[in-house]
């Protein structure tokens, strides 16, 4: 992914979880649909831009996580996803 761009809301899902979020979190703040965020959330845990946290916050679960229950789990941007979008600031 470090030639391709991030889409928009990609960007503003990063920006999201410059702290650890809740995927209802992400839902209310962002205000994009169910899908739109589930597959946007797993292009970047799978390119690493993103960590897979249970619900406590505590124990990190990357890369063994359950997409089809994406919505259970606690998402945080890696220090990678954060210098992607450090790239966007003006």
């Amino acid at each position: 992914m470090s030639k391709e761009k991030l889409t928009p809301s990609e960007r503003a899902i990063l920006r999201e979880l410059i702290f650890a979020e809740s995927f209802s979190h992400l839902v209310s703040e962002t205000g994009f649909t169910f899908g739109t965020i589930r597959d946007d959330l797993i292009k970047l845990i799978n390119h690493g831009y993103v960590e897979v946290f249970d619900q406590d916050f505590t124990t990190s679960v990357s890369p063994f996580y359950d997409s089809d229950n994406i919505d259970q789990f606690c998402f945080k941007a890696t220090k990678t996803g954060l210098k992607n979008i450090q790239n966007y600031a003006i």
